[in-house]
């Protein structure tokens, strides 16, 4: 496929994509998404009051058109619009009153509206990430159309990472297009689309990713600059998955390392910037304050501190921990597509490029990391979102084997060519 092609086929997907999400332009937002939003007001410049207005105009504007379509299809009150159109009017009696008390007991001082106590903010105020990205684009657009393409823009480009890696792991130009494809499909591409960190905690582990497939292949300045720039602006969006990634990049390392026999150069360069940028992560949040891990804890467990904090919080943590885990395989074995996924996506890479295989299952692995240090189920599947990194990545090389292994068997002058390529691949 020529170079120019393959640049369109590129856009034309991730083009594709952006206007099927035309189909549910609001309805996405989560109760977190204020906070960001309320962020990236500020950011722009309005008043606290100013942002609070827009925020909730925002948020009660969603649920009255979700609620509206709901009632739309419910196959008995479809005939009558009922209380709906109430629903804008009661979502700002709800937010309001509350927002109203904190700004007038003087809790101005953060960038986020007081939607909820100043403790349970400060997480928002330790993420600027995000925000920074969606002010220019709430400035320019609107709220609602700000955010809306905002997110395309977030989860597009996560799918066109997908591209390059692959391209990076040098698969042909189509198995790298399914990969971009597999992205906007799957599950990822939904929660990539959601108002919230997700979307930029992919896209900036598939750019560390992209770095380290650049890496081996010899660009290793090129891949260390990547590295770094992603986990330092992963910092900015949630330093805890930034340290969790680096850590696990270090880990692929010392595996390789350990399987090879020796710590080449590249290796070596992915080692250090990645343990600098953990290092370095730990370092700054304590310098600036951010939420530790105590504290992480006590609001997971008093239900972002509206309960008692616990005097020993560790053992109920634990507790947790074992029922989440218990309860989700529960769940993932009722609907298996994702550990289904996740094995494909490994045994993909696996076999096809095992030099690279230890950096993306490092990757997933610092998503499981990142659910497992808040255990709430009824949170659902985003903080477990990175792990999809495997599959997107995975799969297509496990369907670029499967078509090299036809060719093969119907071109029996392709064989040689099929095992030389197979050997370039290995550890």
């Amino acid at each position: 496929m020529p170079r120019f092609k393959a640049r369109t086929w590129v856009i034309v997907l991730a083009t594709v994509f952006a206007l099927l999400q035309l189909a549910n332009i609001t309805g996405r937002d989560t109760p977190d998404s204020r906070n960001y939003l309320s962020y990236a007001l500020t950011l722009r410049g309005d008043s606290k009051r100013e942002a609070a207005a827009a925020t909730i105009d925002y948020v009660c504007a969603s649920r009255h058109a979700e609620a509206r379509r709901e009632r739309s299809v419910d196959v008995v009150r479809f005939r009558s619009p009922g209380p709906v159109g109430r629903i804008p009017e009661e979502c700002r009696r709800e937010l309001w009153p509350e927002v109203d008390r904190r700004l007038g007991a003087g809790q101005t001082t953060a960038h986020t509206v007081p939607f909820n106590s100043e403790r349970f903010m400060r997480i928002f105020e330790a993420r600027p990430g995000y925000p920074a990205l969606l002010a220019p684009f709430v400035a320019v657009f609107g709220v609602t159309w700000g955010i809306w393409l905002s997110s395309v823009f977030v989860a597009a480009a996560g799918g066109v990472l997908v591209f390059l890696v692959l391209r990076a792991l040098r698969a042909p130009t189509a198995v790298a297009l399914t990969g971009q494809a597999l992205y906007y499909a799957l599950p990822v591409g939904t929660t990539a689309m959601r108002p919230m960190t997700e979307g930029l905690q992919l896209a900036l582990t598939l750019a560390a990713l992209w770095g380290c497939a650049l890496a081996l292949d010899g660009r290793t300045r090129t891949g260390a600059a990547l590295i770094g720039g992603s986990l330092l602006l992963l910092f900015t969006v949630k330093h805890s998955q930034a340290m969790f990634l680096g850590l696990c990049l270090v880990a692929a390392c010392a595996v390789i390392a350990v399987r090879r026999r020796r710590l080449d150069p590249a290796l070596l360069m992915i080692a250090v910037v990645a343990s600098c940028a953990a290092l370095g992560t730990v370092s700054a949040a304590g310098l600036l304050n951010h939420p530790s891990t105590s504290e992480s804890l006590q609001d997971l467990l008093a239900h972002h501190f509206t309960l008692p904090d616990r005097a020993d919080p560790w053992p109920e943590f634990w507790r947790l921990e074992l029922n989440f885990w218990v309860e989700w395989l529960r769940r993932q074995f009722l609907q298996p597509l994702f550990i289904a996924a996740l094995a494909a996506g490994a045994w993909g890479v696996l076999r096809q490029r095992p030099a690279y295989s230890a950096f993306l299952i490092a990757a997933a692995f610092s998503g499981i990391v990142n659910q497992a240090g808040h255990p709430d189920i009824n949170i659902g599947d985003r903080l477990i979102v990175v792990a999809w990194a495997l599959p997107v990545i995975g799969l297509p090389l496990l369907l670029e084997r499967a078509a090299a292994t036809m060719v093969a068997l119907e071109t029996p002058d392709a064989r040689p060519a099929l095992r030389a390529d197979r050997a370039t691949n290995r550890v």
